[in-house]
């Protein structure tokens, strides 16, 4: 299955149109973003976990990150709330579940495999945010030379200049909207931009995104064999 495979090529969706899709495992559906593989693949993904529901333990060959976006998503290491940022490195296994029921923002198998790093940062966390450029706070959530992920704020009638972004670089809005020289990106939007892009953003209402950068130029993390 390919879903905007090519990462040379720009890729926007608004998930807030796709369909949830049954995952193997009873109550827990899917909207898929990008994907290369069957259901073992390189893909990022909403995942919606019915109250009670659970999967299958399973292994993370080259890693896993999420971002929870609304309920509790579990494993046998913690209860991970709204607003949390969970990274689980290559070679690391969960059996994920939900009691009350969660919705994740998560991307399988992306990770350098020389990435050993475990990651929890609580985004709603006011205590980790820096102020940015004029308009912009950041949450930094994990930071190497070739990856950056962070969280954003940008205040209402912000306008940045002009950045470029040698490897790459996507968002997830999590709230408000925001603009750049080729559209309009609204609450659950999903944007992808190829390595070389140039991107000048403004935003009217305000918004906090997630964004990962760097990473779209490191083939070691695209292997799905």
């Amino acid at each position: 299955m390919k879903i905007h495979a090519d990462l040379t090529q720009r890729a926007v969706v608004d998930s807030t149109e796709l369909d949830w899709v049954p995952s193997p495992m009873a109550g827990v559906e899917r909207r898929m973003l990008e994907r290369d593989g069957e259901e073992v693949a390189r893909a990022t993904s909403l995942v919606r976990y019915a109250p009670g529901s659970s999967f299958s333990a399973h292994n993370h060959d080259l890693g896993e990150e999420f971002l929870v976006l609304d309920g509790i998503f579990s494993d046998e290491t913690g209860d991970f709330p709204k607003g949390m940022y969970v990274r689980n490195p290559p070679g690391s296994r969960h059996v994920p579940s939900s009691e009350p029921g969660a919705v994740i923002l998560v991307k399988l198998r992306q990770m350098h495999p020389g990435d050993d790093s475990f990651v929890r940062v609580n985004t709603l966390d006011p205590g980790g945010w820096q102020a940015g450029r004029a308009g912009e706070q950041i949450l930094p959530l994990f930071i190497r030379p070739e990856e950056e992920v962070v969280m954003l704020d940008w205040q209402p009638g912000t306008a940045l200049d002009a950045q470029t972004f040698p490897g790459g670089v996507e968002y997830f809005v999590v709230d408000g909207s925001f603009e750049d020289q080729d559209g309009r990106y609204d609450q659950g939007t999903w944007l992808r931009l190829p390595p070389g892009s140039e991107q000048t953003i403004r935003t009217t209402r305000g918004t906090r995104v997630w964004r990962k950068s760097g990473h779209l130029c490191d083939r070691e993390t695209q292997s799905h064999d």
